[in-house]
């Protein structure tokens, strides 16, 4: 069953095919500082049902992942990455991380949070 997500304005409006198994907080500064909880799909897996315009985009350091927000209220929505699952971007894998604490309707405390340390990885 899909869940949908929206930012605090309502103007960024996305949705996934299914609730998430667990959520992953990252360390690095970039996640820490925004807070998100990331819940990561396939790009067959994500909609977005808003206009494209209402979405702004961050590179940050390698350039390799688009962090995306609300170009309104600033929340942090989305990112598409390559898989770095080995340390390295596979550019043929690519990943959906959804802030998870922007679901609708969804209990966020029923899933296990795993930590990655970001903060000493990149």
């Amino acid at each position: 069953m899909p869940i949908e997500a929206s930012c605090h304005c309502g103007e960024t409006v996305f949705e996934v095919t299914e609730a998430p198994a667990s959520v992953t907080r990252c360390t690095c500064s970039l996640c820490a500082k925004r807070g998100a909880l990331w819940a990561y799909y396939k790009p067959a897996q994500f909609r977005l049902l808003s206009p494209v315009d209402n979405v702004a985009t961050y590179l940050w350091g390698s350039r390799t992942v688009k962090h995306h927000f609300c170009a309104n209220c600033g929340c942090g929505t989305y990112t598409e990455s390559p898989d770095w699952s080995t340390g390295k971007p596979d550019f043929d894998n690519p990943k959906v991380a959804v802030n998870a604490r922007l679901f609708d309707d969804f209990d966020l405390d029923a899933v296990p949070v795993n930590v990655i340390d970001g903060k000493n990885l990149w």
